[in-house]
């Protein structure tokens, strides 16, 4: 007989794949947790509790039956999307999980009108940038100085409804 996700048959125990949905108040400790350990500048925990529940805005998580393993913050500025932080939890890197999540928040944001997506991501991730572009994200400037830990430059990057003046750099 086959093995349903989470049956446990002996030893083994079948891990029920991750799920996305929303953030909730309860979240933001682990939430926090994810950011401090990957980003240079983690946002504080008032920030994250402020954050929610703010019109024109997608706040996700992707949980495990055992915690919380990513989150995205998103929110609609005038008629753009304006993606805040993503982070995935170092243990999970690499399964496909930012991939997820951003995808979910093009989906949740699909019945809103607007212009497209935007975000800034420091110019040595070049993990995240790679992802981004993936996701039809294209680069569209500079930000110099942006980051004020090391004073990173930050690459601008828009999806969708791309600005005119936007050149494709395989021009």
């Amino acid at each position: 007989m086959a093995k349903r996700v989470g049956e446990r048959r002996g030893s083994d125990l079948i891990p029920s794949p991750p799920k996305i949905r929303s953030m909730r108040m309860t979240d933001v400790a682990q939430v926090h947790a994810i950011d401090c350990a990957v980003s240079a500048i983690p946002w504080p925990r008032h920030m994250l509790h402020a954050e929610l529940g703010k019109s024109d805005t997608l706040d996700i998580v992707c949980v495990t039956p055992a915690a919380v393993v990513g989150f995205v913050l998103a929110s609609r500025y005038a008629d753009v999307w304006h993606i805040l932080n993503v982070g995935v939890r170092p243990d999970h890197w690499r399964q496909g999980i930012g991939r997820a999540m951003l995808n979910d928040v093009f989906v949740r944001a699909h019945g809103v009108s607007h212009l497209g997506f935007t975000l800034e991501v420091r110019v040595s991730n070049v993990g995240a940038i790679t992802l981004y572009r993936s996701l039809g994200f294209i680069d569209h400037g500079v930000r110099p100085g942006y980051y004020s830990d090391n004073n990173e430059d930050a690459l601008i990057m828009w999806r969708e409804g791309v600005p005119e003046d936007v050149v494709d750099s395989d021009d």
